[in-house]
C-alpha cells in the first residue's frame, strides 16, 4: 500500500492526521518533506510527468525548444480552458 497522509510532529512523533489502515506495531517506510513540498506535490500530475518521461525515453532523446515549440504551435485547442477544468475537477 502507497498512501500520502498528513501528519504532524510532536514530542519526537509523528501523529498522522487521519486514521491509517495499519495493525498495532506494523513496521513502515516513511518519506517526510515540509509542508513546502507538499504543497508543490499536490499540485503537480505526476501521471502526466511519468507520461512525458516515458515518452522521452522511447524515443532515444529529449526534444529541442524548437520541435516543441512547432508542434504545440499546431495545437488549436485552449490550454487555458484546460488547465482551468483539470484544476476544478482536483479541487
Amino acid at each position: 500500500m502507497t498512501k500520502r497522509v498528513e501528519a504532524v510532529y510532536e514530542n519526537g512523533v509523528l501523529r498522522p492526521l487521519q486514521p491509517l489502515p495499519l495493525a498495532e506495531n506494523q513496521l513502515v517506510s516513511v518519506m517526510v518533506s515540509d509542508s513546502a513540498g507538499a504543497h508543490l506535490a499536490a499540485v503537480i500530475d505526476q501521471a502526466f510527468v511519468d507520461s512525458a518521461c516515458a515518452e522521452v525515453a522511447a524515443a532515444g532523446r529529449v526534444p529541442t525548444h524548437e520541435e516543441v515549440r512547432r508542434i504545440t504551435a499546431r495545437d488549436t485547442n485552449s490550454w487555458s480552458e484546460a488547465i482551468v477544468k483539470g484544476r476544478e475537477e482536483r479541487f
